[in-house]
């Protein structure tokens, strides 16, 4: 599915060429959308990001700083060096970033470069959730009850918090993407969960004001997709549901919304429309309602002066490249449809593809992305991405991998065929949320839309992150691709991969011409695998796991695909088999069998660095933000000790036990690597 621009319009309203002061996904889609108006593009870049996909991509690029977010994405002078010196007559932001910030707004437009998005006004109006609560309820569109003031003293905000009552959400003024939000739900948490937000807020946007607001238990995120232009035209392009969240971030969106009628449809857009109007915005914004569940009142919850991760699934249901929108009317073009043009084509969903880890609380994760192989793309499954097999998610930048996004001519077909979409991503090299999402899919409460909330994920998590039984036919699988794999002269075109610690890598204790059994633990599964040989030559295997025998099996592996093709008796299986690069675990990928199988390795990698018992280790990669003790402190359990940012998210490390700090290993500002030791404590009668 998708639209564009005509040719005819391309000619007159179109930039010779734009630089994209973004990175990876953003930057990518921006790019393409751009190359499809034949305009050229210039990309940024951090030394890390010296190879990545969006710098191949572009016609151009300019490094400009370290790996650091601060020391590069976020120099807006280099940026615009940048511009200047290759002749960019626009600069597009992207989301994050910079996209919402109205000083560099106002430098492109002083430096005589046009910058893609709202006037700096409307992004300074919305920024602060507490002064665009203020313009919304002068024009009349509904907001949460909650308190907006300026008086900032914990005196205050706890007497307004009683007002409002229990429980409230704490917000940074001037946050966005989940970050500097808590939940409170008594007075004995707020003096905390404050200085929490607060420090929170100042780390990433410079700014430690704070409002709060009532916090409905059981509402829905719905959003609407705004767009306007310099000549006073506004539609809405409907709806977006984003309730799916965690930690306050979206991981699926889908339009238009579930159970949305068209009446209801008609008002949420004209109070969107309302509010683009009250600041008079121009280009793609999202006006984000929380909705209560129990009658569907919603409330104006903040207004995204940007283009939104979430963008695609609108795409898909209206035919539109709203990238190709935004650069028609920040040249100076008219829109080219008005409100009544408009139309809802079947349904979109959109899942955000993480390398985190679900069952250790969704913590991101890096690494090299060894195996990459995602699903085949059409004209109704797209995959946008920036990164290639080989690339690495580093410990600087989001740890998004993909947008992975389906349309379908309705609900049920568009979750089917995500579903399918979803099996066929493979990726092997670090953690991701694949499993976690299909589960998602495949809860009744999502299926039939009746659990949309956006406390879905806390609510639901004991059956998502449930363990999915591994059917012994998975197990055999495995272990034949493992048999064909380290034997050259059973599989076509294989070379071994597993190395010398391999049970298949020594013929001790066989005979020539004889039968030779092997044994491997995939799991806590034992398996034997019997390769029968006829002639000396090997013809099929019998593989055991547990007490379920599989006879007179045959295949085909390709090692550099990963293609297995398995015949166990009558039955045909396909699977893709892959091999970590070190050749200690194998990756199996059937259907929605996604599963894992560490071989037989030498002991001293088991030693990993769990520290002693008495340690606290970084639970991720990231930089250490503050250490609230020092050797010779007493503490008790549950006190925070460390506070560390890691994925643009703030975490906080805290006692595990009561005891006596006996060092610290960091300093602020340092860079740790996951498992770091960061302290270690001693009880108290071992001082």
């Amino acid at each position: 599915m998708g639209g564009g621009v005509d040719e005819a319009d391309m000619a007159i309203w179109t930039f010779k060429k734009i630089l994209v002061a973004n990175r990876g996904e953003i930057a990518a889609r921006v790019m393409r959308s751009a190359a499809a108006m034949n305009t050229a593009t210039v990309a940024v870049h951090s030394t890390a990001d010296a190879n990545s996909l969006h710098v191949k991509i572009a016609d151009e690029a300019v490094c400009i700083g370290p790996p650091p977010s601060a020391e590069s994405y976020l120099q807006m002078d280099a940026i615009l060096e940048a511009a200047k010196a290759t002749g960019a007559q626009a600069i597009h932001p992207g989301y994050g970033f910079l996209s919402e910030n109205a000083e560099f707004s106002r430098k492109c437009t002083a430096e005589g470069i046009t910058f893609i998005g709202p006037p700096p006004e409307a992004m300074i109006a919305m920024a602060s959730k507490s002064k665009s609560k203020e313009i919304m309820e002068a024009a009349n569109v509904p907001v949460v009850p909650g308190y907006y003031g300026d008086d900032q003293s914990l005196e205050r905000l706890t007497a307004e918090a009683k007002t409002i009552g229990y429980p409230i959400m704490i917000k940074a003024v001037m946050g966005g993407g989940g970050k500097g939000m808590r939940i409170v739900r008594s007075e004995a948490e707020l003096e905390r969960s404050l200085a929490s937000v607060k420090s929170e807020s100042l780390s990433s946007f410079g700014d430690d004001g704070v409002l709060i607001e009532k916090y409905l238990e059981v509402p829905r995120h719905i959003e609407l997709q705004v767009f306007a232009d310099t000549h006073g035209n506004v539609v809405h392009l409907f709806e977006r549901d984003c309730s799916v969240q965690r930690r306050h971030q979206k991981v699926l969106e889908e339009a238009p919304a579930p159970g949305m009628d068209e009446g209801w449809r008609a008002d949420m857009g004209a109070a969107a429309v309302a509010a683009a109007k009250a600041v008079n915005y121009v280009g793609a914004g999202t006006v984000e309602f929380i909705v209560d569940t129990t009658d569907n009142s919603y409330y104006f919850m903040e207004m995204n002066t940007r283009l939104q991760v979430e963008h695609p699934v609108t795409e898909m249901i209206t035919g539109q490249d709203l990238v190709q929108l935004q650069l028609q009317v920040a040249a100076g073009a008219t829109l080219p449809f008005e409100q009544d043009d408009l139309a809802i084509n079947g349904h979109a969903i959109e899942a955000r593809i993480y390398a985190e880890d679900p069952d250790n609380d969704f913590l991101p994760g890096t690494g090299t992305l060894e195996h990459l192989d995602p699903p085949p793309v059409s004209d109704s499954v797209r995959v946008d991405t920036g990164v290639v097999q080989g690339d690495e998610i580093s410990v600087f930048y989001d740890p998004m991998i993909a947008k992975l996004i389906v349309w379908a001519p309705d609900r049920a077909a568009a979750l089917a065929k995500l579903g399918h979409a979803l099996d066929d991503y493979h990726i092997v090299g670090l953690k991701t949320n694949i499993p976690f999402v299909r589960s998602i899919l495949d809860h009744p409460a999502f299926a039939d839309a009746t659990g949309l909330e956006t406390g879905f994920i806390p609510k639901y998590g004991d059956d998502l992150l449930a363990p999915r039984p591994i059917a012994p036919t998975a197990h055999a699988m495995a272990a034949l691709a493992s048999a064909l794999a380290a034997d050259p002269g059973l599989a076509h075109g294989a070379t071994s991969v597993l190395g010398a610690s391999s049970p298949w890598a020594t013929e001790a204790g066989f005979r020539p011409n004889h039968d030779r059994t092997a044994s491997l633990a995939l799991g806590d599964v034992d398996v034997h695998i019997t390769t029968n040989t006829v002639g000396g030559v090997p013809r099929h295997f019998t593989i055991t796991v547990g007490d379920e025998v599989f006879e007179n099996v045959t295949g085909e592996y390709d090692v550099e695909t990963g293609a297995l093709v398995a015949r166990m008796g009558n039955n045909t299986l396909k699977a893709k088999v892959v091999f970590e690069a070190a050749g200690t675990a194998v990756h199996l990928f059937s259907g929605p069998t996604r599963v894992a199988f560490d071989l037989p390795r030498p002991e001293f990698l088991d030693a990993t660095l769990a520290g002693s018992a008495g340690s606290l280790n970084a639970p991720m990669p990231g930089k250490i933000l503050q250490v609230l003790v020092k050797p010779g402190d007493a503490v008790v359990a549950d006190q925070p000790l460390v506070v560390m940012e890691a994925m643009k998210m703030e975490h906080t490390i805290c006692a595990t036990r009561d005891g006596v700090v006996s060092a610290v290993s960091f300093s602020p500002n340092d860079i740790v690597d996951k498992d770091a030791i960061l302290v270690e404590l001693e009880a108290e009668d071992e001082e």
